[in-house]
């Protein structure tokens, strides 16, 4: 069974919401990604969701865009990312790790290839988001080679589109909790909580919410109708700038630490 299932089992046996937290690969050290990635583990992540640097983000706001130049301007590619998620997985076999990223990258190194080295280093899943449903054909070689592609809806999703990705969604379905970039504050749970419910009702998979998402309070709120929370700028912008691995550490759990434990108590 793929990562992202058997975590997904796990939580929903147990009566958790998952705990989704996005970093930028090699942000803020290229040193300290693989410690950044434990560090998230141990403080209380049950997936991760690692970002792929990318020169023209789409979907993105100010402070992931910034960590992105920033880990381009070290030089980080993707098979730095692919070679980080290796040696993460020579202490971590069960964790799921899902890049986020465009397409561009992939292309380039080629789609085939990019699956088997994906898979050989430990990945188990892709979200590109400039790759909707229908044109996803190109990621056939990934999706073959046991790779979920984790598909994206919006407030704005018309319902016949809607109907079609909850029948396609593998791993988890992300719902984007509003028309905008991430890390723009704000986040109005009452207009998002019936909706989610429906897709939750209709999708083949678990439904993650993000965009928005920025601390213990609204990840609560969240966690009352969502199978996981995704939360990235917030936790990106407190990790800029963080010197050691020793820092990184204490950063993650400073802030992810109020996090899992309001969804646990929720």
């Amino acid at each position: 069974m793929n990562r992202i299932d058997a975590r997904f089992a796990q939580l929903k046996s147990a009566g958790r919401t998952g705990l989704i937290p996005f970093v930028t690969a090699g942000d803020p050290s290229p040193e300290h990604a693989v410690a950044l990635m434990h560090a998230l583990v141990e403080s209380g992540a049950d997936l991760i969701e690692l970002g792929v640097p990318f020169s023209d983000p789409m979907a993105d706001g100010p402070v992931i865009q910034h960590a992105s130049e920033r880990a381009i301007a070290k030089g980080v590619g993707l098979a730095d990312v692919l070679g980080w998620v290796a040696e993460f997985r020579r202490r971590d076999a069960d964790t799921p790790v899902v890049l986020m990223g465009y397409l561009n990258p992939i292309e380039i190194h080629g789609y085939a290839r990019f699956a088997e080295e994906a898979v050989q280093a430990g990945v188990d899943g892709v979200l590109l988001v400039d790759c909707p449903l229908e044109e996803s054909a190109v990621l056939a070689p990934l999706r073959e080679a046991g790779l979920r592609q984790i598909l994206l809806a919006a407030p704005t999703t018309a319902p016949d589109r809607l109907a079609k990705l909850c029948k396609a969604a593998q791993g988890f379905l992300y719902y984007v909790s509003f028309a905008g970039i991430t890390g723009a504050a704000r986040l109005s749970t009452t207009d998002i909580a019936a909706r989610v419910a429906d897709i939750r009702g209709h999708a083949n998979a678990p439904v993650a919410v993000g965009f928005g998402v920025r601390d213990a309070q609204s990840a609560k709120a969240i966690a009352g109708f969502a199978d996981a929370v995704v939360i990235g700028s917030a936790l990106v912008e407190r990790l800029a700038g963080a010197a050691s691995a020793a820092e990184v550490a204490e950063r993650v759990r400073d802030f992810l630490a109020p996090i899992r434990s309001a969804l646990d108590a929720g």
